[in-house]
């Protein structure tokens, strides 16, 4: 089974701790609303993600799955939490691989789409200017920091 067979199965029940071990620790991921992440950064991510989805629905498409790169589309239907709107996400995933390790993630969807969607007509009239995407992006990049901070906390406080 391939790395990204794996992933995708790991991320259809939420495991984020096994999407995180896929990562090597010398990874990058990137997407519109989290560019630069390093591999720590993309376990938080997915960890932060999947432990506030209520009702994340994921459909997968692995187009290749080679020791050295994968490429996959996919959907994934769910509630924006802040908004509470309906989300339906297609996204097309690039991997670099290396010896069973994700070295390179890029994921590529429409921002403007998805903004209409999350943010509704905010999003659809404006989603497609730097303004709108920057705000987007550094709200996420705050949510990830106090997750982040959070996880910390817990795991200090529970040893």
């Amino acid at each position: 089974m391939g790395v990204a067979t794996r992933f995708y199965e790991a991320f259809m029940v939420r495991d984020f701790y096994t999407m995180g071990l896929l990562y090597a620790n010398h990874a990058s991921f990137s997407d519109p609303v989290f560019p630069r992440l390093t591999a720590q950064g993309a376990r938080l991510m997915w960890q932060m993600l999947l432990s506030e989805a209520e009702d994340l629905e994921v459909n997968v498409k692995i187009l290749e799955d080679s020791p050295d790169r994968a490429r996959v589309d996919w959907t994934a239907r769910y509630t924006f939490t802040p908004t509470k709107r309906v989300v339906v996400n297609r996204v097309h995933t690039e991997m670099a691989l290396a010896a069973g390790k994700i070295v390179k993630q890029v994921d590529d969807f429409s921002f403007w789409r998805w903004a209409g969607q999350a943010l509704g007509w905010r999003g659809w009239l404006l989603g497609f200017t730097p303004l709108v995407h920057d705000q987007v992006r550094s709200k996420a990049a705050r949510s990830l920091q106090e997750f982040a901070q959070f996880v910390a906390l817990t795991s200090r406080d529970g040893k």
